[in-house]
């Protein structure tokens, strides 16, 4: 018989993957009586966990280092996730000499419960080390902390987890980028306008920390808070889209527009609709083939791109070299804010 796996373990207890999972790494909600026949099925299977093959082969030079990378779901968008892939994709050539596994899972949903389960098949595979992109939720920080105690790094990408324990977030400083988009938009609007801030979910502490950081900036430039509207969008084409034109329709005092998600495309199509291109001002992040065409054709003022290939790429990076060297990374590791406008790209 190969390795024995979580699975084997759940499938003769007659139990979830799940709540193995818990008891072999010591976790609370499971009646003891499950937690026994658990432990004593383990025993008896000879199960030993990835920490534990880990701490065996330390002492072997050069020994394999298997690293995970959990994605987010399919709601960010095609850039992003090619960006990335071409990251991971670097870093494993990089590594290629250095005898080091990349494993990649991709979530579908943004549910929490599919995110728990993919780190556990990650530990389950061997990871040592783990690159995310998640949604910020307490359960998926816990357990990312929990990952800590064992002894496993995490590294965040894009959008920061900071309660979780990691070691590094790779990416912008994205109440930064946040605070630079409202300098741009108070100097397109004009006295009495409105401005409606949409961000794609209040969970990714990506948007959420752009939108804090505009509306932040915002007030310190005398905007008046309360002509400051927000929407959520959930990168949803058709939700912009309709969301966006039902702000235009019931403000007609609107002057400008800061997407701090995607389908920007579909920003552009609902001022489009309402005739009010000379008038509506929009900046957002981010750059593709889409934002470059409205960028020429004057329907998007300003946009604020960011590096994901190294997203991708630099938490890999950092991760082999904790786990090998020893070596821990700055707290604080941004990339830079640039503007880009008709005029540049």
């Amino acid at each position: 018989m190969g390795r024995v796996t979580i699975n084997m373990i759940a499938e003769k207890a007659g139990v979830s993957r799940g709540t193995v999972d818990r008891v072999l790494n010591n976790r609370a909600n499971v009646r003891p009586e499950v937690r026994e026949r658990i432990l004593q099925i383990a025993r008896e299977l000879g199960y030993v966990s990835p920490r534990e093959i880990h701490l065996r082969e330390q002492g072997k030079e050069n020994s394999l280092l298997r690293l995970g990378v959990l994605l987010p779901g399919w709601g960010f968008g095609q850039q992003f996730r090619e960006g990335v892939l071409q990251g991971i994709r670097e870093a494993a050539d990089e590594l290629e000499n250095a005898n080091v596994e990349i494993l990649v899972k991709k979530c579908r949903t943004d549910l929490p419960a599919e995110a728990l389960d993919l780190l556990g098949q990650l530990r389950e595979e061997g990871a040592e080390g783990i690159s995310v992109c998640l949604l910020r939720d307490p359960s998926i920080e816990e357990r990312l902390l929990q990952l800590k105690r064992e002894g496993v790094p995490v590294v965040t990408f894009n959008s920061d987890l900071p309660d979780s324990g990691r070691i590094l977030f790779v990416g912008q400083d994205i109440r930064k980028s946040g605070r630079l988009a409202a300098q741009l938009m108070s100097g397109c609007i004009r006295s009495g306008e409105q401005v409606l801030a949409a961000v794609g979910n209040m969970k990714f502490d990506g948007h959420r920390q752009r939108y804090l950081g505009f509306s932040e900036r915002m007030t310190e430039l005398g905007f008046p808070q309360e002509d400051l509207f927000t929407a959520e969008t959930f990168n949803d084409y058709s939700t912009t889209l309709r969301v966006i034109g039902e702000v235009i329709r019931s403000h007609p005092q609107l002057g400008g527009i800061y997407m701090a998600n995607l389908n920007v495309s579909a920003c552009t199509e609902a001022v489009r609709a309402f005739g009010l291109e000379k008038k509506i001002h929009v900046i957002c992040h981010d750059i593709n083939d889409g934002i470059r065409t409205l960028l020429r054709e004057g329907r998007v003022d300003f946009t604020i791109p960011q590096d994901f290939v190294r997203q991708g790429r630099e938490p890999l990076i950092w991760l082999t070299s904790c786990l090998r060297k020893k070596d821990l990374p700055d707290s604080g590791r941004f990339n830079d804010l640039q503007i880009l406008c008709a005029e540049n790209i």
